[in-house]
């Protein structure tokens, strides 16, 4: 059994001694008792970082967990910040949480502790979206905003996402400035718990009914809705907010035959009928396909926790339902939006979508062929959202999204958005079915016009202090020795996004990259496929996206074309690993 260093325990002492709460103090006593080595170490060895995108982590007592400390202590660090960056001004935030074990209470520490530091909180009365915080940050004026959520993470899990006044996740420089202020705070002595009322005021159906009558001025395709009202859809907000806003969105632009799967449609942080949470696994939207072939549904929708991303599953030409996957969703989505304003004659060159650099090219290919502009970010959607706000005023964000079923439509929030997107996603179904086509159908028309693409997602673990050594030496392998071939084509351009830099490796020709600093490697071969490497910043894994493409002349080419589609892609990844 592993002894417990120095470092540790002085943090562990700190804890049983420190102004901490008794039932906290019960909880490491008891650890300490049974000599549970290794639960202490993982709860004791660190402080749970502040990241970018704010906190996530176990829940429990510990300077690495989640819990009403460091909680605290990340609200202290914002408020400091906010008092820093916005001198003599009232401050105002917003707050909201997710359906997750303690949110509730999470939310309310983070509400005391930000009026107790002379900051008005606007404080959402019952759970709520991810996407509605970011609407309430823009509605009311606030300087920040916090959502209580660990988005699609198991059960035990919670966490705190930290939002800017222009409504999307903290950016540089304000990201780093943010955690500087968390990391400052030595003493939970710092952090000020106690709750200042008059700061308080709580809020609900009223920002629900704005921000609903928001997304509802957005429909571009009211007439299709009311002949197709009847279209049966099955959602599934997974125990999760969707159930708030998502059938109310569906009502409210006209859809009169929406079946909820009942298992799954209350509230519930153990999220008793899935592992994972999660939209992008098959298993999680078992239930809802179960009950859209028993009452032959046209379409199924299945929300995360927070309501931020959808997974949607349609029925093929042979009659089975079919998951489609972010890049597939997202290229549907951009393709049905730009075509329809297309067709009003609303396109004027001041329009523009957004998409990450891993995300399905199709998309770029779409807009160019609709003379849109188009731009791709880092991964990550806060860059999406700031590159919104740098263009507000100067030309209209249409859509966009990245490939792990986020999306939004609208420039009414600065983050994904599923309550949204469920309702466009149901909007396009009902546009595609009264012209006689099924969603399926307009999918295999879109890649006719544009070419089949077809991507993959390849995670490699590697735990553990020399698994993140492996993954250095092997993006160092990658940058000193690129490979030649990928598939049968040659490799003809290197992005590094480390260095900033395009390399044309048949010329040796340098262009600089206007990206931030990440450490993402991306392989451009001459017949246009793309692998993507890049280590997770939250995982101890690699990960590498791969995107392969061809022509598809008719509907009927479709499984063939797949097929050999996937098998390139499997020779593509045995060549990178070489």
């Amino acid at each position: 059994m592993q002894a417990i260093d120095q470092s540790t325990q002085a943090t562990i002492n700190k804890w049983l001694n420190g102004n901490y709460d008794e039932d906290t103090k019960a909880e490491i006593q008891s650890l300490v008792d049974k000599n549970a080595t290794t639960e202490l170490t993982d709860a004791f060895y660190r402080s749970l970082e502040f990241g970018t995108g704010g906190l996530r982590g176990i829940m429990g007592a510990g300077s690495n967990r989640i819990n009403k400390y460091t909680i605290g202590t990340a609200t202290q660090g914002l408020a400091n910040y906010l008092n820093n960056k916005y001198p003599n001004e009232q401050i105002k935030v917003a707050i909201a949480h997710d359906s997750r074990n303690n949110s509730d209470y999470f939310a309310k520490i983070t509400a005391d502790v930000f009026s107790a530091n002379g900051i008005y909180v606007y404080f959402f009365s019952g759970l709520r979206p991810t996407p509605e915080l970011s609407f309430a940050v823009r509605h009311f004026g606030c300087k920040s905003g916090v959502m209580l959520t660990a988005s699609h993470n198991p059960k035990e899990y919670n966490g705190y996402k930290a939002y800017g006044a222009d409504g999307g996740q903290f950016t540089s420089p304000d990201d780093k400035l943010v955690i500087d202020e968390v990391n400052k705070i030595k003493s939970i002595d710092e952090v000020k718990f106690d709750r200042v009322d008059a700061n308080i005021q709580l809020i609900g159906e009223e920002v629900d009914q704005l921000y609903l009558d928001g997304i509802t001025a957005l429909s571009i395709s009211p007439d299709a809705i009311k002949r197709q009202q009847d279209l049966k859809i099955v959602y599934s907000p997974i125990h999760g907010t969707g159930i708030t806003l998502v059938p109310k969105a569906l009502a409210q632009f006209g859809f009169t035959n929406v079946t909820i799967v009942e298992e799954q449609s209350t509230p519930d942080g153990n999220f008793p009928t899935v592992v994972y949470p999660n939209p992008e696994e098959k298993d999680a939207l078992t239930l809802a396909m179960n009950k859209a072939k028993e009452i032959d549904a046209d379409l199924v929708l299945a929300t995360d926790p927070d309501a931020d991303r959808v997974g949607i599953a349609v029925k093929n030409n042979n009659g089975e339902w079919v998951l489609l996957n972010g890049n597939q969703t997202g290229s549907l989505l951009i393709n049905y939006l730009l075509s329809a304003w297309q067709n009003s004659g609303k396109l004027d060159g001041n329009q523009f979508i957004v998409k990450t650099i891993v995300t399905s090219n199709l998309i770029e290919e779409i807009a160019k062929k609709k003379n849109v502009t188009y731009y791709n970010t880092l991964t990550g959607f806060k860059y999406i959202g700031q590159l919104m706000t740098e263009l507000e005023g100067k030309k209209y964000f249409i859509g966009g999204g990245e490939e792990s079923y986020g999306y939004l439509i609208g420039d009414l929030v600065r983050d994904k958005d599923a309550v949204v997107s469920a309702a466009f996603i149901s909007e396009m179904t009902a546009y595609y079915k009264d012209k006689g086509a099924s969603l399926y159908n307009a999918l295999l028309d879109m890649y006719v016009e544009y070419g089949l693409y077809k991507e993959d997602l390849v995670s490699l673990t590697k735990k553990g202090k020399s698994g993140a050594e492996e993954i250095k030496a092997m993006m160092v392998k990658f940058r000193e020795n690129p490979p030649a071939t990928l598939g049968g084509s040659k490799v003809s351009v290197l992005k590094d996004y480390e260095l900033g830099q395009e390399t044309d490796l048949s010329t040796g020709k340098i262009t600089k990259l206007d990206y931030p600093t990440s450490d993402v490697l991306q392989f451009i071969t001459e017949d246009g496929s793309i692998v993507s490497a890049r280590p997770s910043g939250t995982e101890p894994k690699i990960k590498f996206y791969c995107s392969v493409n061809a022509p598809l002349a008719d509907r009927k080419d479709f499984d063939s074309v797949n097929a050999k589609l996937e098998e390139k892609i499997k020779t593509v990844m045995a060549d990178l690993q070489a």
